[in-house]
């Protein structure tokens, strides 16, 4: 029996810091970036390209990629965790045009952007794929196509037919279609960008834990001090950490599986010829691609939310998580009989409490943030980072009009209701889900859990 790794399959092969919590840090800078994921780099990135005379430091408490940057399913994807209509409720339907519209634009920006700077990060975009399994997923999933139709997002209905030629799993009574969706090794994009910012002048130091920051003062462990004019926050769930901050985004985790690469026989009878990613239309969220050496890795939710925010590398592994995702995929894709599952791993994304991620900058407390990305950040964090880099030069532009930008999600509730709320929806999405394969007919329950998530 082969096996299984207990860390992420994109960290295989990843360089080791040489340096880690060594290097001597500048005293003064002029932005100070506490993150060293996607949000972190790519607001790095765009800055050093626009002005390269900043003196700019990323300070990362691990390495590049530590967090769900580097855990993540690889969905660089135009999806958003907010419905536009909630979007155009609260700031018209032009505005969440306009979002909708540069999301999709931005999975091409990081696929233009990997090619432009040598990235080698798998990027193929072949949409994303979203199987209707049963009759009540296909009711649900043909008013989401017809809900995207009103929206021009380019979500399209396929027939069983359809959907089987493009992914051969069981019960399938089609699938919803959607071509801004690309697939990545997210391992070597934060990897690649670290390498491409730090040839651009930036300072990239890991190993280096920040335990405040008390803007223009950011501390970091053992005493270091770094005085910057201006700080961003891009620390996604580990911002529950920093004093003060705990219940501004709950740390939720997800957690994945990855097979053996499959022979070219497997992959025939499967699908995934465009590199589609696929997901289906349960309550509980998975989701999945084919690697670029041919393996399926494979995530889901389900592992609990746990006391007081918490965070520890214990939580990055659940054995019955674990074992109902590989159940899950073989009974979706009979073609993996015999195939073995090489990698397990988890780690926790940021989830504010009304599911809407923000990006902003405080011109007065010389602090910019951006995250809770509710699982959508691949995408999303470039577009953050495009953003926070007009906002800190204080150049306005189209992506700083946008309407997550400035958005303040509400705290979320004080133990012990965090706990049992958030808790409770996990386990409503799974009730849900037993519910529909009972009776056929769209959950009940799933009402009952939108009102408890209040999105």
């Amino acid at each position: 029996m082969t096996t299984v790794a207990p860390h992420p399959l994109w960290w295989d092969g990843a360089p080791v810091p040489a340096s880690r919590g060594t290097e001597p840090l500048p005293r003064e800078v002029d932005v100070c970036i506490v993150g060293g994921g996607f949000t972190g780099l790519w607001t790095a990135y765009y800055l050093a390209v626009a002005e390269p005379s900043l003196r700019i430091l990323v300070l990362e408490a691990e390495h590049v990629g530590f967090g769900a940057s580097g855990r993540n399913g690889g969905w660089v994807s135009g999806l958003w965790p907010v419905s536009m209509d909630v979007i155009a409720a609260e700031h018209g339907r032009a505005a969440a045009l306009a979002l909708q519209a540069a999301l999709q634009d931005t999975v091409d920006e990081v696929g233009r952007v990997a090619g432009a700077e040598g990235i080698d990060c798998g990027y193929a975009k072949g949409g994303t794929l979203c199987l209707a399994r049963g009759s009540a997923q296909a009711r649900r999933a043909r008013a989401y196509a017809g809900h995207g139709a009103s929206w021009g997002d380019g979500t399209v209905w396929l027939s069983a037919a359809e959907a089987t030629e493009r992914l051969a799993g069981t019960r399938v009574e089609g699938a919803t279609y959607n071509p801004h969706c690309a697939r990545i090794q997210p391992r070597h994009l934060a990897d690649g960008l670290a390498a491409v910012v730090r040839r651009r002048g930036v300072t990239v130091a890991e190993g280096r834990r920040v335990t405040s920051i008390d803007a223009p003062l950011v501390r970091v462990a053992g005493g270091w001090l770094v005085r910057a004019a201006k700080v961003v926050r891009a620390t996604e769930a580990w911002t529950a950490r920093l004093p003060g901050l705990r219940r501004r985004v709950a740390p939720v985790y997800s957690l994945m599986v990855a097979t053996e690469p499959l022979p070219t026989p497997v992959w025939d009878a499967i699908g995934l010829r465009d590199r589609e990613t696929f997901s289906d239309h349960g309550h509980v969220i998975v989701y999945g691609q084919r690697t670029a050496d041919d393996r399926i890795a494979f995530g889901g939710r389900g592992a609990p939310y746990h006391w007081a925010s918490g965070i520890r590398p214990a939580f990055d592994e659940d054995p019955s998580v674990f074992e109902t995702l590989r159940t899950f995929l073989r009974d979706l894709l009979p073609h993996l009989d015999g195939a073995e599952f090489t990698h397990a791993w988890g780690g926790p994304l940021g989830i504010a409490r009304d599911w809407h991620p923000s990006v902003g900058y405080d011109e007065s407390a010389g602090v910019g943030w951006a995250g809770g990305y509710v699982g959508d950040g691949v995408a999303a964090t470039n577009l953050a980072g495009r953003t926070l880099a007009d906002l800190i030069r204080g150049i306005p532009s189209p992506v700083t009009q946008l309407p997550w930008v400035g958005h303040r999600s509400p705290a979320w509730e004080p133990e012990p209701l965090r706990w049992l709320g958030v808790n409770a929806g996990l386990r409503l999405a799974s009730a849900a889900d037993r519910e529909e394969r009972i009776t056929g007919r769209p959950a009940l329950l799933g009402r009952a859990l939108a009102r408890l998530t209040a999105h």
